[in-house]
């Protein structure tokens, strides 16, 4: 699918962007998974939560822009698609799936072969838009969310796919 937006465009991330990632990263967060991670963990993150960590993910981050204005990031790290967002207002236009795409692009420039990623079981709209996309889970495991107290246990799906340099969606 490609996106509905002839104005898209992607671009590395910048510290003055990290603002605007952890707005929509905070929300869209929320939407995925209250109700589906243990409430120890929505219990600290927290809005200062979500802006202390996109300050440090924004080197990581791509982000789409439409019309100028941020409409979701994708952070990859390593051979791992570690978050994928998009804001309200431009879901459903295709932002995600340019998202992904770039986000594979990334793990295969990284050398990999295979990229992975968490998806919270509840989290039912995101487990089929990675389907759709060609992605598999391999079953449940549990991802360690970091927070102050050190890890903690979020039971959610390992999603992979295979990519190289010649991967297209």
């Amino acid at each position: 699918m490609t996106s509905q937006h002839s104005d898209l465009a992607l671009r590395p991330a910048n510290p003055e962007d990290a603002p605007i990632v952890a707005r929509i990263w905070h929300d869209a967060w929320g939407d995925g998974h209250l109700g589906n991670v243990p409430d120890a963990l929505v219990a600290v993150r927290t809005r200062e939560w979500f802006d202390a960590w996109a300050a440090q993910r924004v080197p990581h981050a791509t982000v789409a822009t439409v019309g100028g204005d941020i409409a979701g990031f994708v952070v990859v790290v390593d051979d791992e698609v570690e978050q994928v967002y998009v804001d309200r207002r431009h879901r459903g236009a295709g932002v995600a799936n340019v998202l992904l795409a770039e986000a594979e692009r990334q793990v295969a420039a990284n050398g990999h072969d295979r990229a992975w990623l968490a998806v919270v079981g509840g989290n039912a709209r995101a487990r089929r838009f990675y389907e759709r996309n060609g992605w598999h889970s391999e079953g449940l495991f549990d991802y360690l969310a970091t927070t102050a107290d050190g890890p903690l246990p979020v039971p959610c799906h390992r999603y992979v796919k295979p990519v190289s340099a010649t991967t297209t969606t």
